[in-house]
């Protein structure tokens, strides 16, 4: 076994993560062992360290991670060491959903990615007193050095110029919302978009409506910074949430009939609620969110009116489509992705946490 620095949540910690040296186990036949080099830390994350999500603990977290393969199991195919990869989330590969390409919706999504766990239950991860500590979160737990994942959360990504810092986030925040931006909502040119919440995915959204030729884009985020940021990557107007009349805005904005569009990326139940209200009617919403508690609640009478509301897990489609197409655009200069990443050291990453809870970090990526 070989030993890896790793950031481990653990319920008895005082803190989010709390920095450890493991051991790794080799890759077994089915199993790809990756160098991780760069992890985004996204909100699923801290849902996991709070214990609010199904997903059992000590556990390396970590689902967007980026690097290099570094051995493959003797049945892996399509993987050699020294490909750079990202890293997304798992699925069966077998499913009517995963075989349609739409593989989020694996019926195995949440077993395979929240269970961190080998389909037998091991894991492959030891702490220094010879414990398990739970791995194969999403498929990889990019928080660690070195993870053995599953070869379907990898996405190759060639000679890229493009840094490993900013490649990771692709593996869920970015593609989360610039898919549900084309591939559910399928906004088209001319039409009218309001995304509640500038963080990563939300943003994510603004430059996907932008490439989507949306004729107005709002946004709304209590923080003055996201919103200025939100403006230079193709919002053509923003709203201060701290007010409360977010909704009313986006009417003033529009003429009185609200967006044909709008996504919800906060996990906010009231925020949801307002991303639905937000709508003219025939309009579409959709929630990318993850709220754990609370409810989603709206008149029977605006869904009458040809509303929709609908959920999406990380971008509708299989990043291995997603994640080229936008790496495609970023080297165009149409999807400014080093705008919302700070980097931070593995070490730093309770002063990351810190930071992107204030809304002083949007994105914050963390370097091995």
């Amino acid at each position: 076994m070989d030993r890896v620095k790793a950031a481990v949540c653990r319920p008895d910690s005082d803190e989010p993560f709390t920095l450890e040296e493991l051991s790794v186990g080799e890759p077994r036949p089915d199993e790809v062992l990756v160098r991780f080099t760069a992890a985004g830390l996204c909100h699923t994350d801290l849902e996991v360290a709070a214990g609010r999500m199904p997903t059992p603990l000590p556990v390396v977290a970590g689902h967007e991670g980026a690097g290099v393969v570094e051995a493959v199991g003797s049945a892996v195919t399509g993987f050699a060491p020294g490909e750079r990869v990202v890293a997304s989330f798992s699925f069966c590969g077998t499913c009517r959903n995963c075989l349609s390409g739409r593989p989020a919706y694996c019926p195995l999504h949440f077993p395979l990615n929240f269970g961190a766990q080998r389909a037998d239950g091991t894991v492959g991860l030891q702490d220094a007193a010879g414990a398990p500590v739970h791995d194969h979160f999403f498929g990889q737990s990019s928080f660690a050095g070195y993870g053995l994942c599953r070869p379907s959360s990898l996405v190759k990504v060639g000679e890229s110029d493009v840094p490993d810092h900013v490649l990771a986030p692709l593996g869920c925040g970015i593609i989360t919302g610039a898919g549900a931006v084309w591939n559910l909502l399928r906004v088209s040119p001319g039409s009218t978009v309001a995304v509640f919440g500038a963080g990563a995915v939300g943003l994510s959204a603004v430059m996907a409506a932008a490439t989507a030729g949306a004729a107005r884009i709002i946004v709304s985020d209590p923080h003055a910074a996201r919103l200025d940021l939100a403006a230079r990557l193709g919002a053509t107007d923003v709203i201060d949430a701290g007010d409360g009349q977010a909704v009313e805005h986006v009417r003033e904005l529009t003429g009185g009939p609200g967006v044909d569009f709008s996504v919800e990326s906060t996990g906010v139940p009231e925020v949801m609620s307002q991303a639905v209200a937000a709508l003219a009617p025939l309009g579409s919403a959709a929630i990318l969110g993850v709220a754990p508690e609370g409810e989603l609640r709206t008149s029977s009478f605006a869904l009458l009116e040809g509303r929709t509301v609908t959920g999406s897990i990380v971008g509708h489609q299989a990043p291995a489509v997603l994640v080229p197409r936008i790496l495609d655009l970023h080297r165009k200069g149409r999807f400014a992705l080093e705008a919302v990443i700070r980097t931070y050291a593995l070490d730093d990453i309770n002063k990351a946490v810190g930071e992107v809870r204030s809304g002083t970090a949007v994105k914050a990526v963390l370097l091995h």
